[in-house]
């Protein structure tokens, strides 16, 4: 059973907020609490990052950029740290940014953290625009092929019923099986498509409410065959960037742990994560609960523990990521390139069935046509 975890407050929705108005004379502007997207962060972080790598001071830096954000300029040039005006944002900056740009602050480089954030974001919107651009065409294809068969079955195959009806054929097992799914799907067409709607937004009720359901959908996910390896490969090397970036920003390992523990989008490694981090409280090593939780592999666990004795302990995470990331990149590509044919395969399989079932009966007919 999954144990709930107390996020940081960083990550709580922000509070709604009205919109401006007025001149600068005018009433007090307010905040706005709307979702700004992950392109426009990055961004907006990147930009930020050449300018005080440039030598610019941050508030003519944000001055700047003050169409992305103009609120940071105001907290800024009237004293706030910069990351306590991004923490007023959790929204648009996660705790992964703001406590980066606070250990920069404290360290007095800032212009190394900001480059080293971008980075990260860099990263891992390349990662996510992999995904999603590498998923597009299965997807697009297993649609069109869904939309035709189904086609078929609710317009096509019912003629032929009428047909067979007329001449009194006795149908093989095949065809009256594929006419009895046609007459289903005319029939019922409500329920075919009804109910897999509606266990679809269960689904995704249950995923948003229920943190028991959402362990067990993903340890599920983790334990299949192909599926779960590639996720394993995406988690671990999230874990590595994120946490190694951490590390090498001067952010207590504590502070690191809860930070990937809150950014993690899944359960099973928001537990891992716990675990270790109780661990690490008491005062051992990343080491030894790493390898207990059973989610990260021999080699990321010796890697850990070689680091945390050299004092390499980021540049050995990094290491991890880049080689877990880079694992990810061709295991999902084999993967696609295996899905593919797959698709096209079980679409003939399934026209195929069809052609066979439909064209056994016309045979007879056109026998019985020219034996009369």
């Amino acid at each position: 059973m999954a144990k709930r975890i107390q996020r940081s407050p960083a990550q709580a929705p922000s509070r709604p907020a009205a919109g401006r108005e007025g001149s600068s004379a005018g009433p007090k502007k307010k905040r706005s609490g709307g979702r700004v997207s992950r392109a426009i962060v990055t961004d907006f972080t990147v930009q930020l990052a050449t300018l005080t790598e440039a030598g610019i001071p941050v508030v003519r830096a944000l001055t700047i950029l003050e169409d992305v954000l103009i609120e940071l300029t105001e907290d800024v040039s009237g004293g706030l740290p910069l990351s306590e005006s991004m923490s007023k944002f959790p929204r648009v900056f996660d705790s992964l940014y703001t406590n980066m740009v606070r250990a920069g602050e404290a360290g007095g480089v800032l212009d190394r953290i900001l480059v080293r954030v971008a980075t990260f974001r860099e990263k891992a919107e390349e990662v996510r625009a992999k995904v999603s651009g590498a998923m597009t065409y299965p997807i697009l294809l297993g649609l069109v092929a869904t939309g035709v068969v189904a086609a078929v079955i609710t317009f096509v195959i019912p003629m032929f019923d009428g047909v067979f009806r007329s001449f009194n054929v006795e149908l093989p097992r095949t065809t009256q099986i594929l006419l009895d799914v046609s007459a289903f799907v005319v029939s019922y067409w409500y329920l075919v498509f009804g109910v897999p709607i509606l266990v679809a937004l269960l689904h995704m009720l249950f995923m948003r409410r229920s943190l028991g359901y959402r362990y067990r959908m993903h340890s599920l996910l983790l334990k299949l065959p192909l599926l779960g390896r590639l996720i394993r490969d995406q988690l671990t090397g999230a874990f590595g960037r994120t946490f190694g970036t951490l590390v090498q920003a001067g952010v207590p390992h504590l502070d690191s742990l809860e930070i990937v523990r809150d950014t993690s989008s899944n359960e099973v490694m928001v537990e891992a994560v716990e675990e270790v981090r109780k661990t690490v409280r008491e005062g051992e090593g990343l080491a030894r609960p790493m390898g207990e939780s059973g989610l990260f592999d021999d080699v990321v666990v010796n890697m850990v523990d070689v680091g945390e004795e050299t004092g390499e302990l980021d540049n050995m995470l990094l290491k991890v990521a880049s080689a877990y990331e880079k694992r990810f990149d061709r295991r999902t590509e084999n993967v696609l390139k295996l899905l593919e044919p797959l698709l096209v395969v079980v679409m003939a399989v399934i026209v195929g069935f069809i052609v066979v079932a439909l064209f056994m009966p016309l045979m007879e007919i056109m026998n019985s046509i020219e034996g009369a």
